[in-house]
């Protein structure tokens, strides 16, 4: 590997101060999802649960060392503070340097792992191989068995994306924005070729180490998704999407999402390039990783591969971004998808204007909508359509969900299936689990409810125990979303229906004659 490296006159402390702060836009904040005791003679180890401030089973926080190995950039991003046409402090660790820095750290107890990320210096090879030199002194001369998170270059090599694989837990290829149009317009420098292709690669790749070990080809998910044939990781919609992209083609054409030409996801329009590429290609990458990789005998990638996508920066709907987070976790079968929503950085007159709010409520509820998707059986579709392209921003996605759609309430708890309950607003996968257990042994009321986890504020407007009700409510979308709004949002909400009127309730209206 070359040793030509662009010095500075900064001390590590104050290159930390200036790189640490430039990660900061990079979203980190996942489970690690491996698993690896720690080994005599080497430092760490990689817990099953938690990292960069989470929490393990135990209680205990465990955080990552999050830096860029610099902030020069050789690209012009629009919404990027690093972007080449900025002038920022500019600072660049040598791979020493961030190897001191994360042993040194792991010894005071301050970190537990490192999520490495970099600005693109000089090009997108360069900047790989310094950084697979930087995670190659850590597991070898370092000795360190800990998490390790790397986001990639895209349009580094093949050669240098294997060795990133082999020495990391979890690998990263930033979307950065979900359509076509989005990247033209604010990251030229970047193509969907360059992002996609190494998606793909490094799925295929971490199938095939997963096969040759015995398990399964897809990543592991929530135990009670096996439950769940609706859900974005059946078989069934497996199915569905593999065979959505054979009836074209080409991936462009694969009918899956009924968007405009502008608006269809990234994930499902790529040129001319064959899905099947996908799905075959690189499967010998531990002949395309550099020689020193053989000695390691490390699992490629085993915390899976993630990617984040940017919320507010562009126009597109939060329908669009969703379908193309589903099509990611079903085409590439990704770990995670993070967003983040874009803080005004840059004076640009496509962008918001600096001063601007960032759109943190939407990248909240974009995370619960996730969460339905990965957990609770939804899809996209379900959740949001042309017609209502975006969240409801006064409840949360699963209760807007349920008051559209309140001809399937009430439901009644002691004989709803483990799927049905997951759909009730208030219910979650343990509390659902729980109650499918508790019912086989006597029946259930609403205090017992309560302690196994039921939300009961949200819940009782739509569930029964025994026929009944808590209390005597109408089934009415008005109705329920009034007591839902928090007291600080009401006013908003009735701002909103200022032009609706609405009369008291009636005994009748309670069912009392």
């Amino acid at each position: 590997m070359s040793t030509e490296f662009i010095n500075s006159n900064y001390t590590i402390q104050e290159k930390l101060q200036i790189l640490a702060d430039a990660a900061k836009y990079d979203v980190a904040c996942t489970s690690s999802g491996s698993s690896r005791r720690g080994k005599k003679g080497e430092l760490g180890n990689a817990e099953a649960c938690g990292i960069c401030h989470s929490f393990a089973a135990g209680g205990r926080c465990i955080s990552l060392l999050k830096i860029l190995m610099t902030n020069h950039c050789a690209y012009d991003c629009k919404y990027c503070i690093n972007r080449v046409s900025n002038d920022v402090k500019r600072a660049t660790f040598t791979p020493e340097e961030i190897c001191e820095l994360t042993i040194e750290f792991y010894k005071r107890n301050y970190i537990e792992g490192l999520f490495l990320s970099s600005g693109v210096l000089k090009n997108p090879s360069y900047t790989m191989e310094k950084m697979c030199e930087t995670l190659l002194l850590l597991r070898t001369k370092y000795h360190f068995n800990g998490y390790i998170h790397v986001k990639t270059i895209p349009g580094a090599s093949d050669e240098l994306l294997a060795a990133a694989g082999y020495l990391a837990d979890r690998i990263s290829v930033n979307l950065e924005l979900p359509t076509e149009a989005g990247l033209r317009t604010l990251a030229p420098n970047k193509t969907m070729q360059t992002i996609l292709n190494p998606m793909g690669k490094v799925q295929s790749t971490i199938a095939s180490h997963r096969m040759a070990i015995g398990k399964t080809a897809h990543m592991e998910r929530s135990l009670g998704n096996r439950y769940l044939d609706h859900g974005i990781f059946s078989e069934n919609s497996r199915q569905r999407f593999r065979k959505s992209l054979s009836m074209g083609n080409t991936v462009s054409e694969a009918p899956l999402v009924s968007l405009s030409e502008n608006e269809l996801p990234i994930s499902l329009k790529n040129g001319k390039r064959p899905a099947s590429e996908y799905v075959l290609g690189w499967e010998n990458a531990t002949q395309l990783a550099p020689q020193d990789m053989s000695k390691l005998k490390r699992s490629f990638a085993p915390a899976g591969q993630s990617t984040q996508m940017i919320i507010g920066a562009t126009g597109e709907s939060d329908y669009t971004l969703l379908q193309t987070t589903q099509a990611l976790y079903q085409g590439f079968d990704l770990k995670r998808v993070f967003y983040s929503a874009y803080i005004p950085l840059n004076e640009e007159a496509v962008l918001p204007q600096i001063g601007t709010p960032p759109p943190l409520l939407r990248e909240h509820r974009l995370y619960q909508a996730d969460w339905l998707l990965r957990f609770y059986g939804f899809q996209a579709g379900e959740l949001l359509s042309p017609e209502k392209p975006d969240f409801n921003e006064l409840v949360d996605p699963k209760c807007d969900w349920a008051l559209r759609h309140l001809d399937q309430f009430p439901v009644e708890v002691g004989t709803a299936d483990y799927a049905v309950l997951l759909r009730v607003p208030g219910i979650g996968p343990k509390s659902a689990g729980r109650i499918v257990n508790a019912r086989r042994y006597g029946r259930l009321d609403f205090p017992s409810l309560k302690k196994m986890g039921v939300v009961l504020k949200r819940a009782h407007y739509f569930i029964t125990c025994q026929g009944k009700q808590m209390y005597h409510t109408p089934i009415e979308e008005n109705y329920i979303i009034r007591q839902l709004v928090h007291t600080d949002k009401k006013e908003l909400w009735e701002t909103q229906h200022a032009n609706e009127s609405f009369s008291q309730m009636t005994l009748a209206d309670f069912g009392i004659r």
